[in-house]
């Protein structure tokens, strides 16, 4: 995969007909700036909507089922997820996607026409680091006989296995890292399906109308009907198709091994419901390293150039300046402790004493800064894993000023690790070996 974020090079445009609804459409791609991430505008609608494809926009299953669809206010756009999965294949991070009605086009009904227009417009490496998730635990879902679950990996793997009581389709099972060159030869080009006994009914439901035999693979008895396969694991392969789609509503690309087990759309959304509060619970417990700080060799930080390094506000703001800092080598700076500070009225509060493990908190965040500081780390989380050795030797009382120190012993492209010191008028109340991930 690109470690810079990408878009398109030049404007390309399609048309079709949507599966679902039928409705002939007309889309065109456009390169959007970094940062941006994956936008659908409807052009036919007053004021243009714009519709970012993410969790956060998906419609109810209930509303559209069979499919994965995106909507803000009156502005739909429905069957996303073979498009979605061409651009998490391609690593294109940022787009414009013009549509002139409710539903992306069908196509051959697989991702392969997507891929050769959009190879044609050509990729665009943009002056921006690719934001990834790395999966840190293991997230699972299940219903209904099928299940779902991702566990840590540095690459992106899918493991699918389908099972269907059915002559034709049976069990199949496919694996790979999804990459561009895999995406490109072994899962672009797979086609969506449905039984010979389900089409009838998916009419009956409103859905299928601009469903054929050329775009959707109708397993019949005897077997498909009026077409023939790419793949003779074609099924399991278009499986993966929707699965990738779908999870790249996550906003950004995913490190993770996925393991599925008869998975569909449903299912699929429930597990990256489970995916996104991994992600938002370790943002919100990270400290981010602000693109746009820059530092001054010499300069001195105060409180609000403190706050665009770190995310922390009061009361858990535990460093009121720095006065030394030698970006990803070395750092000093102040704690005024005061009988104002909150946790004084709850932490022996007959006589004061400031909690230890604030202490260290505030010893991680001068090392954050340090590390965050640096041009490397520019952009990145930083995640308090572990302390080790810590001693605390005397209390701190308020009146005392904190001089917090902290200097790298290794600092890698992963992880971060600090030695950090807190003294109160030259004598060190606190110490501990401080350890970080570094996370895009």
């Amino acid at each position: 995969m690109s470690e810079s974020q990408q878009t398109i090079k030049k404007e390309v445009s399609i048309k079709g007909v949507g599966l679902h609804t039928g409705n002939k459409v007309n889309i065109k791609f456009k390169p959007a700036s970094m940062n941006l991430g994956i936008n659908f505008v409807r052009i036919d609608l007053p004021d243009k909507p714009v519709i970012k494809a993410d969790l956060t926009n998906l419609l109810d299953y209930n509303r559209s089922p069979r499919r994965s669809s995106i909507g803000v206010g009156n502005a739909e756009v429905h069957t996303i997820e073979h498009i979605m999965a061409v651009f998490a294949g391609l690593s294109i991070d940022n787009i414009f996607v013009e549509i002139d009605n409710n539903e992306v086009p069908g196509l051959d009904g697989s991702g392969a026409t997507f891929l050769d227009i959009l190879s044609e417009a050509g990729l665009e490496e943009q002056n921006a680091a690719r934001k990834y998730f790395l999966i840190k635990e293991p997230v699972w879902a299940e219903e209904e006989g099928a299940s779902l679950v991702i566990v840590p990996a540095l690459d992106y793997r899918i493991s699918y296995t389908l099972s269907y009581n059915h002559c034709l389709l049976g069990d199949q099972y496919f694996d790979a890292v999804v990459n561009p060159d895999t995406f490109k030869s072994s899962i672009a080009s797979a086609r969506t399906f449905c039984l010979e006994e389900e089409s009838e009914m998916l009419r009956a439901q409103g859905l299928g109308r601009g469903a054929n035999y050329d775009n959707t693979l109708v397993v019949g008895k005897k077997g498909i009907i009026k077409n023939r396969l790419r793949f003779d694991d074609e099924f399991v392969r278009h499986k993966v198709l929707d699965l990738i789609g779908d999870l790249y509503l996550l906003g950004v690309p995913i490190k993770g091994h996925v393991i599925a087990l008869k998975s569909g759309h449903p299912l699929n959304i429930k597990l990256l419901k489970k995916v996104y509060q991994q992600k938002e619970r370790y943002n919100t417990a990270a400290i981010k390293a602000v693109s746009e700080f820059k530092y001054t060799e010499g300069q001195m930080l105060d409180a609000e150039a403190i706050m665009r390094i770190l995310p922390h506000r009061y009361p858990f703001l535990f460093v009121d300046r720095v006065v030394s800092l030698v970006p990803g080598k070395s750092v000093t700076g102040l704690k005024n402790v005061t009988i104002n500070d909150n946790f004084f009225n709850g932490h022996f509060p007959g006589r004061p004493v400031m909690p230890g493990v604030l202490i260290v908190e505030a010893m991680a965040q001068i090392g954050g800064v340090m590390m965050l500081a640096s041009e490397d780390n520019k952009g990145k989380l930083a995640y308090f894993l572990a302390a080790d050795n810590v001693r605390f030797r005397k209390t701190v009382l308020p009146g005392d000023q904190l001089v917090l120190e902290a200097e790298a012993i290794k600092i890698k492209s992963r992880t971060g690790q600090v030695r950090a010191k807190a003294f109160v008028g030259g004598k060190v109340v606190a110490e501990a070996n401080l350890m970080f991930a570094l996370v895009d």
